[in-house]
């Protein structure tokens, strides 16, 4: 029998999420927003397969790898697919020609492809602007010339539609910055033709945010909460009106009952301060649960919420069972997930975000698509 851990994937609250973000849109915003669905590493863990499906109704997938992008339009997607950090070299381009794949263009480096390219590219490219993330695009000063020089390259035949974007840092926490930025963004292209993006996850759930953007063509980005998962720090995906997308589940694998005064995994991180049972999970770091989980981390054993004693190994976590007294060898385990606790809730505890687990979900834990 193989290892008892599995990830389910569910395609349907995937779809679920999708039309909860394109109802906000429609609801914030006078012209109608399109929707990139990000689906970047390996759709944030759950898989390309279960995203091309569950998100079949958005209107473009937005992506970092060259191949991933390719092996969508193998999967069947006829829609717009965009590359966010754009490609890398010039042999590149002909694979951006021949799949029609739209690309993000950051940098000098990147233009001088562009016009150095022998023949028609045609594809459709968004002018990165540096509003304030300071990690890719054009400075604010020296925007307006890139954006010209790609409506030559348009112009001359080489590429497709010309549209123009930026990246929120802080959308998630403090929408004074946030308004900064897009103000910076509305100065630098006032008055310049084509498609705009902006909003990410935590961007397009912030009540009128949207509606602010300059534009009659927006194209959102949300990622993390079309998998079912809060963009924002202590405040679940649940009261968003989201979905958990993946469940990670596994069983226990053994059973012990320690007397008081007993240490438990590396470096004895937690001590038993009564009789305790204790149960073995097979999941642990080499399978992407995060290492450095506290004790107190929420897992669900048997349908009883627990919670995790000591330190995560490589392969197992150990649990508290005295709150579930019939819980033996082959009891069900919920990491996270449908019937658990939610990934944001394990994230917090062990100081990072959703974004973190989900991606970082190995190849080692099969995946089931429901």
């Amino acid at each position: 029998m193989s290892r008892p851990i599995l990830a389910t994937i569910d395609a349907g609250a995937l779809a679920l999420n999708l039309n909860r973000v394109a109802r906000r849109l429609a609801d914030d915003t006078a012209a109608p927003a399109r929707i990139w669905a990000v689906v970047k590493a390996n759709a944030y863990g759950h898989g390309l397969e279960a995203a091309v499906r569950g998100f079949a109704a958005a209107d473009g997938l937005a992506l970092l790898d060259l191949d991933e992008a390719v092996r969508c339009r193998y999967l069947g997607w006829r829609r717009p697919i965009l590359l966010l950090e754009g490609f890398f070299k010039p042999q590149d381009l002909n694979v951006l020609a021949h799949h029609s794949i739209s690309t993000v263009v950051h940098s000098h480096a990147q233009m001088d492809m562009l016009a150095a390219h022998s023949g028609r590219v045609g594809v459709d490219v968004h002018i990165m602007l540096n509003s304030g993330m300071h990690r890719l695009g054009f400075q604010p000063g020296e925007y307006r010339a890139a954006f010209d020089r790609a409506r030559m390259l348009q112009n001359a035949g080489v590429l497709g539609a010309v549209g123009k974007m930026t990246h929120f840092a802080r959308a998630d926490d403090d929408l004074a910055v946030t308004r900064e930025q897009l103000e910076c963004f509305s100065r630098v292209t006032a008055g310049l033709p084509g498609p705009v993006s902006v909003c990410n996850s935590a961007a397009v759930l912030a009540p009128g945010l949207a509606a602010r953007i300059p534009g009659d063509e927006q194209w959102t980005r949300p990622g993390i909460c079309l998998y079912g998962a809060s963009p924002y720090m202590g405040r679940d995906a649940e009261s968003l009106g989201l979905r958990p997308a993946m469940t990670l589940s596994s069983e226990l694998i053994s059973v012990h009952v320690l007397p008081a005064g007993e240490a438990i995994g590396y470096g004895h991180a937690f001590r038993t301060d009564h009789d305790m049972r204790v149960g073995i999970v097979a999941c642990g770091y080499a399978d992407g649960y995060p290492r450095h989980s506290i004790t107190g981390t929420p897992v669900t054993v048997s349908g009883v919420r627990t919670r995790l004693v000591g330190r995560v190994s490589m392969d197992m976590l150990s649990v508290d069972l005295d709150p579930v007294p019939a819980a033996d060898i082959g009891s069900p385990v919920i990491l996270w997930g449908d019937g658990g606790p939610s990934v944001d809730e394990v994230a917090w505890s062990s100081s990072t975000i959703a974004n973190d687990l989900l991606a970082g979900l190995t190849h080692r834990v099969p995946r089931r698509i429901r």
